[in-house]
């Protein structure tokens, strides 16, 4: 399993989530009260999910990951991208893509993400 869980915004890597990093016990605990929350329902879509599953937690940690982003939130983008990395271990990548003013959010679990490289292009004379 690659240890690396990245975040992309429109085909950009915007976080890459290292799970061979220890988690610190003050963030395992800060985990385990987003569960807690997570526990008494959820919003997706303007329905209320009282007994929401991993999945449809997941869904809306990385609808709320994107808000943070956008919101230049690095503490919350952080929390959530732990949350993503350590809940859902063999996910590989979560994909944003804006579409004017829609998103939509696929999480990958088949694809490893491969660090992406600078190219620079010379000027044509």
């Amino acid at each position: 399993m690659k240890t690396i869980f990245a975040v992309l915004l429109n085909g950009i890597a915007q976080v890459e989530y290292d799970r061979n990093r220890p988690l610190p016990d003050y963030q395992a605990a800060y985990l385990d009260k987003m569960d807690k929350k997570m526990d008494a329902g959820i919003l997706i879509d303007n329905t209320t999910i009282e007994h929401p599953d991993l999945n449809q937690r997941a869904q809306f940690v990385a609808a709320n990951l994107h808000a943070a982003m956008k919101s230049n939130d690095e503490e919350m983008t952080a929390a959530l991208c732990t949350w993503l990395a350590n809940r859902l271990p063999d996910l590989q990548q979560l994909r944003f893509e804006e579409d004017d003013d829609r998103v939509s959010i696929d999480l990958v679990f088949d694809e490893t993400y491969e660090k992406q490289t600078a190219v620079s292009f010379n000027k044509l004379n």
